[in-house]
């Protein structure tokens, strides 16, 4: 049965695949990291593009099927010290534009102090790009070395606003040369335009949730997308309404990617 699903599954690849690139405008052109936080095997969450760079669970950070917005789970942080780490690998470590693309889901409010949600460090800086819940505000805190460059406080209205807690968002921040374009729920909230235009990058793991210098936020993330370009405004919508969500490679089939499956139960 399994393989007849396979099958099916290809041959409805093969007839609809010009239908699916007249249709959505999102590519999967750059997309270097994948993770779905749908399960966990052996401690570790799998690189959906098939490219081995899989995450590892660290100090109580648990995929969770409570809270989701595609597939069967999403990443809960909870503890401080929790994190997922992502081993460096070549276009991690070089890439210059870049987007980063994802849900989350604030368990809690600020806490006093800077807490991590993702940070990329390089050596000797820790924001290409760094992203925190600030002590004081639900806003996000998204910045770039050399001269801590971005948004300095940021929610879903723009500069100076707060997210809420127990709700999913969409976030996407794209940096194309020297401006970062902040966007939540697909549209566009604040640009930055003071963007180095050499970022600091190097051979650092990523960091979701603790990273070396700070403790974690408490969230659940879902659906992180790691390109090593800046996307267009329409490909952000796109990827938020679900059209580059992966078939998951079984056999010898590879991995497609877009409107062909629109959950992965």
């Amino acid at each position: 049965m399994k393989l007849l699903t396979y099958l099916c599954i290809a041959t409805l690849t093969i007839m609809w695949g010009g239908q699916l690139s007249s249709h959505a405008a999102v590519s999967d052109d750059g997309l270097i990291l994948y993770l779905g936080f749908d399960k966990e095997s052996g401690g570790k969450v799998k690189d959906g593009t098939g490219g081995g760079n899989d995450g590892a669970l660290t100090a109580g950070a648990e995929i969770t099927t409570d809270e989701k917005v595609h597939g069967a789970g999403s990443l809960e942080i909870i503890d401080q010290n929790a994190s997922v780490q992502v081993e460096s690998f070549q276009e991690l470590a070089e890439y210059q534009d870049n987007s980063y693309i994802f849900w989350i889901n604030f368990i809690q409010g600020s806490n006093g102090a800077w807490s991590q949600i993702i940070a990329k460090p390089a050596p000797g800086a820790d924001r290409s790009p760094g992203i925190w819940v600030r002590p004081a505000e639900l806003g996000i805190h998204y910045r770039f070395n050399p001269g801590n460059k971005g948004a300095g406080y940021v929610g879903p209205d723009g500069n100076n606003t707060q997210f809420e807690t127990k709700k999913w968002y969409h976030i996407a921040g794209v940096r194309a040369g020297t401006k970062l374009t902040f966007y939540v729920d697909g549209v566009a909230k604040a640009e930055y335009n003071d963007i180095p235009a050499a970022i600091d990058q190097g051979a650092d793991k990523l960091f979701i949730g603790k990273s070396p210098r700070y403790r974690a936020a408490t969230f659940h993330l879902d659906e992180l997308y790691i390109f090593n370009r800046a996307l267009s405004a329409d490909e952000i919508t796109e990827v938020k309404d679900g059209l580059l969500l992966p078939v998951e490679p079984k056999d010898k089939l590879a991995t497609t990617w877009g409107k062909l499956k629109s959950h992965r139960d």
